[in-house]
């Protein structure tokens, strides 16, 4: 698609870009692994999951022993670290793909390649994390991974079904890093430099998908429309748990009750709620480009997703926070 004649899309993508040139990181000059404040120990209470982590707010795993807890906290965020891994390279080869199509002149190029560089610094910076912790995690569930190397082959023919799909992943994480850095819990440095440095970047990355798909979802056919509206909410909600949820290793490895996951991924009041919350952006983003009809939102609450969507990208969802504070 020729975007040229579209002044504000263009600006915004050379925005964009001029952003990842004059604000970038490299995760081995920004992050000194070798310093001694990054070493890792395994009583450092640093690594207890802070009370915005769905796990770390209940009540049995605050009830636990702090030796436990900590061990707990380290596998879990060494686990996020390896699904956002995991992640990050289902979408560096789908933006490979798509820039492979694109025209030429197209500013979508130029961005398309800045974002897979940065994406590349980040799985290394999530794997040094993963080494560093020295916790043997999974990261993404066996289902994902046989279905990654299929997933990026869609980001050419069916750019804006891959672009959701990205959403799906990318608006939960930020979302939880967000919550973490803003609930002001001292964490271990590495941990916390890891995320700051990802949370800056991804905002460009966010912002790019929100832009596209508005720029080209209200032209597609209404059919074409519709099913997209059904396919968005059913997206979100199995990639969040794909990717949110600790997989079957974590609750056997520590013996985690079954009432306790059950109420963690999303049996409670509390835990629907922030699942909710998570997508308000997502669903703000539907109902500018209109895929909110009648079915769609009848799927939405089906999957338990569904809410007021936000005023604007990145509004804090300050009723989850204050219920931290």
């Amino acid at each position: 698609m020729d975007v040229s004649d579209d002044t504000a899309y263009v600006d915004m993508l050379n925005t964009l870009s001029e952003g990842s040139v004059r604000r970038h990181f490299n995760p081995y000059l920004d992050i000194d692994w070798d310093s001694p404040e990054f070493k890792v120990f395994d009583n450092d209470p640093r690594w207890i999951l802070p009370a915005t982590d769905p796990l770390g707010k209940h009540a049995w795993y605050q009830a636990q022993p702090e030796e436990r807890q900590i061990k707990i906290g380290m596998w879990r965020q060494a686990n996020v670290a390896k699904v956002g891994l995991h992640f990050e390279s289902i979408l560096i080869r789908g933006l490979l793909n798509y820039a492979f199509w694109v025209p030429n002149g197209s500013p979508e190029y130029r961005y398309c390649l800045h974002e897979s560089v940065e994406e590349c610094n980040h799985t290394l910076m999530f794997q040094e994390m993963v080494n560093h912790i020295g916790a043997d995690v999974p990261g993404m569930p066996r289902f994902l991974k046989w279905l990654a190397a299929f997933i990026p082959l869609v980001a050419g023919p069916l750019p804006i079904p891959f672009w959701f799909g990205i959403l799906a992943g990318e608006e939960p994480i930020d979302h939880i890093q967000k919550d973490i850095l803003r609930e002001g819990k001292t964490l271990h440095p590495i941990m916390e430099k890891v995320m700051a440095i990802h949370v800056a970047e991804e905002a460009r990355h966010i912002s790019f998908a929100h832009e596209y798909l508005n720029k080209r979802v209200p032209n597609l056919p209404r059919r074409k429309r519709f099913w997209l509206s059904l396919f968005v909410p059913v997206t979100m909600r199995i990639l969040c748990s794909a990717i949110v949820v600790p997989p079957k290793a974590f609750w056997q490895e520590f013996d985690i009750p079954r009432s306790v996951r059950k109420d963690v991924f999303f049996g409670s009041a509390d835990a629907r709620r922030m699942l909710s919350d998570m997508f308000a952006d997502v669903r703000m983003l539907c109902h500018d480009t209109g895929l909110m009809n009648p079915v769609a939102k009848l799927i939405w609450r089906m999957c338990r997703i569904n809410g007021a969507p936000s005023r604007f990208r990145a509004q804090p969802q300050r009723a989850h926070l204050s219920r931290v504070a």
